[in-house]
């Protein structure tokens, strides 16, 4: 149910006050009208204009904005006020259903796990244990326990499995005339967009329009471009403007700007008491030892340790993952999230609600992969804590949507659904050929967009596709790629004759430059 526009807003205002209403910015700010009034300017008669004057010249007004601007692009815009709560986490039931039934399976598994190799979900370290783990903090990587009994929760083609079975259950099969034609994998109605659609989307990547990532764009010489980009980047970051940094690096971030372009959209300014919360979560991870250490380690040696890019950040990864996993601050997205995060029940106490704990504390159970959404990361970043916040930041944005079911435009469903549309309209030809054959480009492209392409793609082109989500702060663009990918290598897969030699065409997309590929993608395609 959308409301009128009003009433929309001041819901939405009514929500921001009193989200920012505990924050420690509100008290920053509190503290600053104080000292304020100290000041010679500040005058009795004219107090309320004066403190907004001051807080204005030194900088907190700007402050106050970007956390505003960060709750509109975090949260969804207010359903009705009599709309239920678990409408606010996905508006379709069958959805919710199924989503649902996806986590009881993944619980099932984490459960089996402990019974198999006897091991409780949690424990306390022995204190010698708690030494140890301190001691080598920064060099976890060198530690080879025995994880041979250890799988995956999950994998991302286990999840694909789940979301061919989706169905809407008010349709019988072939009742929607438009949807009926849909030959892909995914069966469920979802408005997705068309590339007209997308093109004013992501109009700012069109072919006349400077573009860092470009290497000989006719229009503009590229370093004429870049030098210019370089200083009105300069410019927004002196500005602190998160809405104006969004904006910018729709083009592309500079290399030598782009960890703080990032920092600045997403709002992390890493003060002292972000610093503090990160040495909590750390001594948490010291005193406790939970299953999903395990999980988190195992996954780290299958993926990122075996990657040409980010196996020199094993220990970062490490400190990263296991501090997220004791991290309840992240529960929060699960207001916005079709996901509810699991619970567990004290040993003897099933099913009492007074004994349950959300476990693991996070509410994120990590799946064969999950590692490599911090990856990237690390050649932004050096310093953990600020690392930390930053991966935080960016899950409960936009990666979760990547690993649960839901309709939202950003969802892995209705990316799946978009990548397929635009395949089977724009490249019908090699669409029917790769499904005759038994070669659904789903069953290629999914782990790509699960992952947002990180350890497929050459760093520099991952993050260069990044700055593109922060910009447009959506996830479509993922799909978008995939397709691209597709086309750009059509000739070669119209040759193949199976799912294998198929996939092997597609094995290496290290050599890919994302931008050219988009654009030719979306503007020079003849729809």
């Amino acid at each position: 149910a959308m409301l009128e526009p009003d009433r929309g807003l001041s819901l939405t205002i009514a929500r921001v006050v009193q989200r920012l209403q505990g924050s420690s910015l509100h008290s920053q700010l509190e503290r600053q009208a104080r000292v304020s009034l100290h000041k010679p300017e500040i005058k009795l008669e004219s107090l309320k204009e004066d403190i907004k004057d001051f807080l204005k010249t030194s900088g907190w007004e700007k402050k106050l904005q970007n956390a505003v601007y960060s709750e509109l692009n975090v949260f969804p815009s207010p359903c009705h006020p009599a709309a239920p709560p678990e409408h606010i986490k996905e508006p379709l039931a069958y959805m919710r259903k199924a989503q649902g039934s996806w986590e009881k399976r993944i619980l099932k598994s984490l459960n089996s796990m402990c019974a198999e190799l006897n091991i409780p979900l949690a424990q306390k370290r022995p204190v010698n244990e708690q030494k140890e783990l301190l001691n080598k903090w920064n060099e976890m990587g060198t530690d080879e326990p025995d994880l041979s009994l250890f799988r995956p929760v999950y994998a991302p083609k286990d999840f694909l499995e789940v979301l061919m079975n989706l169905r809407n259950p008010n349709y019988e099969n072939g009742e929607q005339p438009s949807f009926r034609n849909h030959l892909g994998l995914i069966q469920v109605p979802l408005k997705v967009k068309d590339i007209p659609e997308l093109k004013e989307d992501f109009s700012e990547l069109d072919l006349n329009i400077g573009q860092l990532g470009i290497d000989d764009s006719a229009q503009v010489p590229p370093e004429f471009f870049e030098n210019e980009h370089v200083r009105v980047g300069q410019k927004v970051l002196a500005e602190q403007d998160s809405a104006a940094a969004q904006q910018y690096v729709r083009q592309g971030c500079p290399t030598a700007l782009r960890a703080d372009l990032w920092a600045l959209i997403l709002n992390i300014s890493n003060q002292p008491e972000d610093i503090l919360y990160y040495e909590q979560l750390k001594s948490n991870v010291i005193q406790h030892d939970l299953l999903v250490d395990s999980l988190i380690y195992k996954d780290v040696k299958l993926t990122a340790s075996n990657d040409d890019y980010y196996f020199v950040f094993e220990d970062y990864l490490y400190q990263v993952l296991l501090c997220f996993s004791r991290d309840t601050s992240v529960l929060e997205h699960f207001t916005y999230s079709s996901a509810t995060p699991p619970k567990s029940y004290i040993r003897g106490k099933l099913g009492m609600e007074e004994y349950a704990v959300f476990y693991p504390p996070n509410g994120v159970i990590p799946f064969h992969g999950f590692s490599m959404y911090v990856a990237p990361l690390c050649f932004l970043y050096h310093e953990p804590s600020k690392l930390y916040q930053i991966f935080r930041e960016m899950y409960v944005r936009f990666f979760f949507r990547l690993h649960s079911i839901s309709s939202h435009p950003s969802g892995i469903v209705s990316l799946c659904l978009l990548f397929e549309t635009l395949l089977q309209t724009h490249l019908p030809q090699l669409f029917y050929h790769l499904r005759e054959i038994g070669a659904q480009p789903l069953r290629i492209s999914f782990k790509w967009m699960v992952r947002a392409f990180s350890g497929y793609l050459a760093t520099d082109q991952l993050l260069l596709l990044w700055d593109r989500i922060l910009g447009y702060n959506s996830l479509e663009i993922l799909a978008v790629l995939a397709a691209a990918v597709f086309a750009f290598r059509a000739v070669n897969l119209m040759e193949v004759t199976s799912l294998a030699a198929a996939e092997a065409v597609l094995a290496d997309l290290s050599t890919l430059k994302v931008m050219p590929l988009l654009q030719i993608f979306l503007f020079a395609t003849v729809t």
